[in-house]
């Protein structure tokens, strides 16, 4: 990268990037006007007199849109950066790069040191510094602050809350300068700064790597560049572990809760090209500090994070405790009882029904599951009359708002979400509820349970009381947890715990098309597509050229769909589901055609690739314990604040974000088919084509069908339909817990 030098005082001179495109433009001067500043992530519209450049208006004035620490009128600066056109306010020079330019003159000094920006200084004070030392005044604060004390009225106590505070901001700015060469964005220098204050330069210079173990968003690959500018060998020790963590921590995020050793020292090698030798000593001292655990099982040595051991433990440990306590109630209702009730609702119920109406009355855990239109529903709410009528205590969750909201409409009870179950105080980042304060239950029935993950299922479990029963209710054969782990599949695999497999179709569900495909795709039979009717809930539509299936889903989406339904709203009853994010018809493609053809004007702001109008339907990525937004919610931009740098999206309730969280955002007419677990929609169009192998699996279009409540639309190859119906190698997550099941329930 190309670099300019930067002269600075009281710092060694530093680097700026300036190797931006074609467009870049550099422009230096004083910031007249602060017109807004975000104080938690720097983010700043200022108004900026500028010395010299193109672009200014007739004043000679520019607005200049980036992140700034600290942002004072005053202040000179050189900024680099583009120009972009805010249909709101116009021209601006938005920057990426920026240096605070110290003042030269003893008049611009003065002014500086008398901003008020420095605790303790004040204009009279700043005058007398600079009579007493000239333009000396801020070399003397750098390298020779105690002789502040010759100036008259600064006292030790005064000194002492300069002196701190000149520190403070010479800090923030030398921050700046050693982290914008080596690709840092201004946002995230700012929120480094936050997180260690004085320390910051100190933490990055010691041990950049630990950027990525503390801040969210800094990457085991950022830290590598920043250490690797710096001078940090490839065989640091500190590169090694900080790699080792990192590919633990990637493996975790696809799902697994250890990694066996040698794949470990493979990827681990791959990524840091280094030799196993190293690898092995790293990762000694990882599990001395108790960073890793190590555990051989089977003759396999696997390496986890403490957490993910520490969880799939846990879930084995309250398991057995919850299967061999005695029911609080122990005479919900009697045989006769039961029966009665069965016979009151006169309908014909399968054998596996009432079995697990028996089960969910007399044990103490069981599994509920089997695919759509199998009555899961019916059963769920034959359980909760019978431990109501006997006066029970009764709770119902599910993971996801979305799921809980559907659990409370077909039940006619609450139901919430575990997370808020459970209390989760997103400042402590701690479940309130647990061994020390269990749930006031008699029967936890949780639906979906397929979606919680280790860490999840592990803190529900801590706080289920000895007494209660817990019933899960989940379809097994959709896709796995977002995180680690394969819960519901391992208890079920164990065979240590009670299950009902509901598979009997009942006649109404039976006349669903959507039904039908769905358990014959979960048997591997492929569906006769070629015979699907205009009439049908399930439709195929054959197109084999990409561009032509992106055009075409446009079309569904925006007129077809609506015109054959009347009451469809196609930005809140369609959605497109997709295999994969790239692509012609990935959900990235996918997303700009749509808000094209459906919110094509309006007020928007753009983060990177991304761009937001007011109107558009968008996805949170990532759950939000503090708004209570989890990944995959979906809501509807309703209106921006520039000025103060927000954005209303209304989900359920109407929530804020401020213009920092939208990383976490992104646009919504086309998700993952992975993203829609939990969720279901009047209408579903799902993309297929061969160019999507590596996603062609069975579970992964059973679980994009299952999504669809009045119609599915399936559109593109059948070659690629049929490939992913009878493909069934479904990759097996790296667990432990049914063979701790096992061990422990004997």
């Amino acid at each position: 990268m190309k670099t300019m030098q930067v002269p600075r005082r009281g710092v060694s001179q530093k680097n700026l990037p300036v190797d931006m495109g074609p467009e870049a433009v550099e422009l230096s001067g004083s910031i007249q006007r602060i017109i807004f500043h975000n104080s938690e992530n720097g983010y700043s519209v200022v108004q900026l007199h500028v010395d010299q450049g193109a672009g200014v208006d007739h004043k000679g004035n520019v607005t200049c849109v980036g992140h700034l620490a600290e942002p004072r009128v005053g202040a000179r600066l050189r900024v680099r950066g583009a120009w972009v056109n805010d249909k709101r306010f116009g021209r601006q020079l938005k920057f990426d790069a920026v240096e605070e330019l110290l003042p030269d003159t003893a008049e611009d000094i003065r002014n500086f040191l008398g901003s008020g920006q420095i605790k303790g200084l004040q204009m009279e004070l700043a005058s007398r510094i600079v009579a007493a030392f000239g333009t000396e005044a801020l070399r003397i604060l750098d390298d020779e602050p105690e002789r502040l004390a010759e100036v008259r009225g600064i006292g030790s106590k005064t000194l002492a809350t300069i002196v701190a505070s000149w520190r403070e901001k010479r800090c923030m700015r030398d921050l700046m300068l050693l982290l914008q060469p080596h690709g840092v964005s201004l946002a995230l220098a700012v929120r480094i700064y936050k997180l260690y204050q004085d320390s910051a330069i100190e933490v990055v210079q010691s041990n950049p790597y630990q950027l990525a173990t503390d801040m969210h968003g800094v990457g085991f690959v950022t830290a590598d560049s920043i250490a690797t500018k710096l001078g940090f060998p490839q065989d640091a020790p500190l590169r090694i572990e900080a790699g080792i963590l990192y590919v633990l921590g990637r493996n975790s995020d696809d799902g697994n809760v250890y990694m066996p050793m040698p794949d470990l020292l493979k990827a681990a090698g791959d990524q840091l090209k280094v030799a196993e030798e190293m690898l092995r000593d790293a990762l000694e001292c990882l599990r001395q500090q108790k960073r890793v655990v190590l555990e051989e099982m089977d003759g396999e040595v696997g390496v986890f994070l403490p957490d993910n051991f520490d969880c799939e433990n846990g879930i084995s440990r309250h398991m057995c405790r919850l299967m061999h306590g005695l029911k609080r109630i122990d005479t919900v209702a009697d045989d006769r009882a039961i029966t009665e009730m069965v016979l009151s609702l006169r309908v014909e119920l399968a054998e596996e029904q009432v079995e697990a109406i028996f089960m969910a009355v007399k044990g103490k855990v069981m599994v509920l599951t089997g695919g759509p239109g199998t009555g899961k529903t019916t059963i769920i709410r034959m359980i909760l009359r019978l431990y109501l009528e006997a006066g029970a205590k009764v709770l119902l969750a599910a993971p996801t708002g979305r799921a809980a909201k559907r659990m409370q409409e077909a039940t006619g009870c609450t139901a919430q979400t575990v997370h808020r179950l459970l209390q989760y105080n997103p400042v402590e980042e701690a479940f309130q509820c647990g061994e020390s304060k269990p749930l006031d239950c008699d029967l936890l029935v949780v639906d979906e349970a397929s979606m919680m993950d280790t860490m999840v299922f592990y803190h529900l479990l801590l706080a289920v009381p000895d007494g209660a029963t817990l019933v899960l209710v989940g379809d097994v054969f959709q896709l796995p947890s977002v995180g680690p782990g394969a819960v519901l599949a391992d208890i079920i695999v164990s065979g240590k715990v009670p299950v009902v497999e509901l598979t009997r179709i009942f006649r109404q569900s039976a006349e669903s098309a959507i039904v039908r495909n769905a358990h014959m795709i979960k048997k591997g039979v492929v569906p006769e597509i070629d015979v699907q009717g205009e009439g049908d809930d399930f439709r195929f539509i054959v197109e084999e050229d990409p561009e032509a299936v992106a055009q075409r889903i446009v079309e569904l989406v925006v007129r077809d769909i609506p015109w054959r339904f009347g009451d469809i709203d196609p930005l809140r009853d369609i959605q497109v589901l997709t295999p994969m994010h790239k692509g012609p018809v990935g959900s990235l493609r996918m997303n700009a055609l749509l808000q094209e053809a459906l919110n094509p004007v309006g007020r928007e702001i753009r983060r990177g690739e991304k761009v937001f109008r007011v109107g558009d339907k968008v996805m949170q990525t990532r759950n939000d314990y503090d708004k209570e937004i989890f990944n995959g919610d979906i809501g509807r931009i309703e209106r921006f604040d520039q000025e103060e740098g927000k954005m209303s999206i209304m989900f359920d309730e109407m929530k804020t974000y401020g213009f920092e969280d939208l990383d976490s955002i992104v646009p919504a007419y086309a998700i993952s088919i992975h993203k829609s677990q939990g969720s279901e929609y009047p209408v579903v169009v799902l993309p297929l084509l061969k160019q999507h192998y590596i996603m062609l699996q069975r579970n992964l279009i059973y679980t994009a069908v299952t999504r669809g409540q009045r119609y599915v639309v399936v559109i593109g190859e059948p070659r690629a339909f049929v490939t992913a119906v009878q493909n069934d190698r479904i990759r097996r997550r790296n667990t432990r817990l049914a063979a701790r099941l096992c061990r422990a329930l004997g």
